[in-house]
């Protein structure tokens, strides 16, 4: 999942007070979602920008048993090994969570974004 700057942006040094109260709140709530619906023990989130100045973050679901055994930035990995074929991917379950994800911000939406 990805939470993305309405505006242009390199990342949080740079939101305005406002921004940054938001994104906070968003992102607390986002991620709380996230860990519920996807049974997670944990979200990682991060924020690279290196290839535009327009922020947006990455929330990864880390479970208990993880592919390769990965934790911290070995989770981050795990994409380029699907693609690889060298671990396999339940779209099934891909599916689920995102159903349920989208399911829940819909009951209990995120606080209001600055415009």
């Amino acid at each position: 999942m990805m939470l993305i700057a309405k505006r242009h942006v390199g990342g949080p040094a740079h939101f305005r007070d406002e921004e940054a109260r938001s994104f906070g709140e968003v992102l607390r709530h986002l991620e709380q979602t996230l860990e519920r619906v996807s049974g997670a023990i944990r979200i990682y989130t991060a924020a690279l920008g290196e290839s535009w100045q327009h922020f947006h973050c990455h929330m990864v679901p880390r479970y208990a048993f993880m592919p390769k055994d990965a934790k911290g930035w070995a989770i981050f990995d795990l994409q380029r090994a699907a693609q690889a074929g060298e671990i396999e991917v339940d779209g099934a379950e891909v599916a689920r969570v995102s159903r349920a994800y989208r399911s829940a911000l819909r009951e209990v939406p995120p606080p209001a974004l600055v415009p």
